[in-house]
């Protein structure tokens, strides 16, 4: 309620007979302050979006075979704030590599990584894995088995676009799970090509071809080691069915190219905007923190590799056309390992929906953080110990200042860093909620039922069985046989060629164990771990040319 008119003035004259001047002038004030914060702007809610850059040298492109790479995983956010929230913690964009002039309007890659995404159903502040596979201009894409582009099985859009190859891990459509409380560990992966199927002249019945890359993820964790899934060959080529001209130019049959962009993307952190009476702008940033090591500097990226096909295509080629086994572990010797400058940049910005991209305004990142390599294989970044703040984590987080003001430089402007001390509080900034809203129930993930359908024909070999991962939801599961999988199916596969995919992967499920070594090992740091409920043990009897399918992912009871 807001006093005004003849009884703000009656009131105002009985004080002043009553009270002394002192007395006087501290209750006029409080009377007047809601006046005053009316005066200024109320908070508007906002974003903070933008990229963290960090600068690779280049290599040859002989090194078309691959990566792999070791980041950081931590809990970006102190409170996970609802699925508006988007953003990759550090990751890669592996395209196919072309000779100049490089065709115009073919994007396509696989991409990816640790993050949270929109559409993520059971979220936590751990983040998770998603492969990030995208068809030719994100007409579809890949994230996992029974996982990409919408949840429409009557228009699959990649969902068809991933295939399990382990026996051992399980792949929830909501991606895969880190343990709960993982917090700066780091997690190795990469993708390289396995001559898993054979190449084609025709697609599905065109006069079209598919390769023979099925690019396969290959992970290095505390817990689990080897390889995981893979893409089709057929989820990159299908486009070529309607445009034959596109023939050969994806990542099904081309090289990829070795010089990736390395980026943090972030779409969305919540934040808030105030201008006070004074006609000065503030904006408050949801508690958003890093690693933090016991030097207390923050590694997020480690061992960036570009790999030959001599690392391990050429080997299994040669052990499926009747040679040796090999061991399934990549060939450091035919690799190159990229070396960081240890410069980096920054593209967040705090904004308003309102507000037009080109007149978004820029954190003033580097005034808190510096980008440095430790050592020519290694990228973090030091703190300034005056603006960030550790609190009850000092030897594992830093939370990066809150606050800021909107000032002008040389007639440029930017958000600069401010204590919540020089935030008026008539902003009312202080109080603006960032964290977790009220939420419905998650909707759960659940395959097609229909007997007809190719989850149930020929369908499974044993199940159901479930399991319960760290972030609140019941995974269902079954035992397929390999080649029967809902993802082979969908792969432009006959019969026959099924049989000897079938044929090659129970090669290796026999000699690719999980305590092998594949990926090269980190030189630094802690392995981070996959949530124990997702690895599995095959059935008896099912120990070699059946993997595990998740046909449901629900809110637990």
């Amino acid at each position: 309620m807001r006093w005004t008119g003849r009884w703000l003035t009656d009131l105002l004259m009985i004080v002043k007979r009553l009270l002394t001047r002192r007395a006087r002038g501290l209750l006029l004030g409080l009377l007047l302050l809601p006046s005053l914060s009316a005066a200024a702007n109320p908070a508007q809610e906002g974003d903070m979006a933008g990229y963290l850059l960090v600068p690779v040298e280049r290599v040859p492109e002989t090194y078309g075979g691959g990566f792999s790479m070791y980041v950081a995983a931590w809990p970006l956010l102190s409170e996970y704030p609802g699925n508006r929230f988007q953003t990759g913690l550090f990751g890669t964009w592996m395209h196919a590599r072309h000779d100049d002039p490089k065709p115009e309007k073919v994007y396509s890659d696989i991409e990816g990584g640790l993050g949270w995404w929109r559409d993520t159903r059971f979220a936590t502040t751990t983040p998770k894995f998603i492969m990030g596979g995208v068809a030719l201009n994100f007409s579809a894409w890949a994230n996992g088995p029974g996982a990409g582009k919408g949840r429409d099985w009557d228009r699959p859009s990649g969902k068809y676009g991933v295939a399990q190859l382990s026996p051992w891990v399980l792949w929830p459509p909501d991606g895969l799970n880190l343990k709960q409380g993982t917090c700066g560990e780091l997690f190795g992966y990469g993708y390289l090509p396995l001559p898993l199927t054979d190449a084609k002249s025709t697609t599905a019945g065109k006069p079209v071809p598919t390769g023979n890359q099925c690019w396969t993820l290959f992970l290095n964790t505390g817990n689990f080691k080897g390889p995981v899934t893979f893409f089709t060959p057929f989820f990159f080529s299908r486009v070529t069915l309607d445009r034959p001209d596109l023939a050969g130019m994806f990542l099904d049959s081309r090289p990829a190219d070795p010089n990736r962009a390395l980026q943090m993307e972030t779409q969305y952190v919540p934040a808030a905007q105030a201008t006070d009476g004074g006609g000065q702008t503030f904006a408050r940033i949801a508690p958003t923190r890093f690693p933090r090591g016991k030097d207390g500097h923050s590694v997020v990226v480690h061992r960036v590799t570009a790999y030959t096909k001599a690392a391990l295509w050429d080997g299994v080629q040669a052990w499926f056309a009747g040679g040796p086994a090999v061991s399934g572990a990549i060939d450091a010797a035919a690799s190159v390992v990229h070396n960081f400058p240890g410069r980096g940049g920054a593209t967040w910005r705090i904004y308003t929906p309102a507000v037009a991209r080109e007149d978004r305004v820029s954190v003033g990142w580097s005034s808190f953080a510096t980008p440095f390599a430790p050592d020519p294989h290694t990228f973090g970044y030091r703190w300034d110990g005056a603006q960030v703040t550790t609190g009850d984590n000092a030897a594992s987080l830093v939370t990066l200042p809150e606050y800021y003001r909107r000032v002008e430089e040389g007639g440029k402007a930017r958000w600069a860093a401010v204590s919540p001390a020089e935030v008026p509080a008539e902003t009312g900034l202080a109080a603006a909620r960032l964290g977790r809203p009220d939420q419905d129930v998650a909707e759960p993930y659940v395959t097609p039922e229909d007997p007809e359908s190719c989850w149930k024909k020929p369908g499974p070999v044993a199940g159901p069985f479930t399991v319960r991962p760290g972030d609140g939801s019941v995974v269902t599961y079954y035992w397929y046989r390999f080649a029967d999988q809902p993802a082979l199916l969908n792969a432009d596969l006959t019969d026959a060629d099924r049989e000897v995919l079938q044929a090659r992967v129970e090669k290796l499920h026999r000699h690719w164990t999980s305590e092998r070594t594949y990926l090269p090992p980190p030189e630094i740091g802690r392995l981070a771990e996959i949530d124990p409920a997702l690895l599995v043990t095959p059935p008896d009897g099912l120990e070699a040319g059946y993997v595990p399918i998740v046909t449901r992912q629900a809110p637990a009871e």
